[in-house]
């Protein structure tokens, strides 16, 4: 995908598709784009970041395609984005936290990909359900009812580690709090002999 900016116009996009063998070019697809729908189509490859120059784009459907790799964090900059379902693919890594700060998204769907980590801690991110976020096996976190296990191993080990650090503070006190003793009382001792 190229971007061409023109003296009195809006920046546009032309962009090479390949489909059955045949090359297409597709030039002055303009940034104002409102609806996109790629689904079913048996697509390949990761999916494009430039998708995130779309900037007025509503509504966006890549879903039951192969598309792999991670979900790109331009696409955080579609702010006007209300629909993205990237459903059925086989995208994987973490979901990026730009995504969790469109605030015009009402509809999500990111199920049945390879998906990892926590759902990213939003207000926003809370209004979708369960359903949004379904067949990805190594996702957790609200509002899905799997807990994540690297948070409660964090809080776990920052506990033992803490009882630690006490229990040696609390040695090094006594040792010190007994030699203190000693050497008090073993001092006026030795001078009465």
């Amino acid at each position: 995908m190229e971007y061409h900016a023109y003296q009195d116009e809006v920046y546009q996009l032309s962009t090479e598709l390949t489909w059955k063998g045949l090359e297409l070019r597709f030039d002055k697809i303009w940034r104002t784009l409102g609806f996109l729908d790629v689904s079913n189509n048996a697509f390949q490859g990761s999916i494009p970041g430039d998708i995130g120059g779309l900037v007025l784009l509503d509504e966006l459907n890549m879903s039951h395609n192969s598309f792999t790799g991670p979900i790109p964090s331009q696409l955080g900059h579609l702010a006007h984005l209300e629909s993205l379902d990237l459903s059925y693919n086989e995208l994987s890594g973490e979901i990026p936290l730009e995504l969790a700060s469109l605030d015009s998204l009402t509809t999500l769907n990111l199920s049945n990909n390879k998906l990892v980590g926590s759902i990213p801690e939003s207000p926003h991110f809370m209004t979708f359900s369960n359903s949004s976020f379904l067949g990805n096996e190594d996702l957790c976190g609200p509002p899905l009812s799997k807990v994540c296990n690297n948070k409660v191993k964090s809080n776990a080990k920052m506990k033992s580690v803490d009882f630690i650090l006490f229990l040696f503070v609390g040695i090094g006190f006594g040792v010190g709090f007994a030699v203190a003793i000693v050497v008090a009382w073993g001092i006026p001792v030795r001078k009465r002999t």
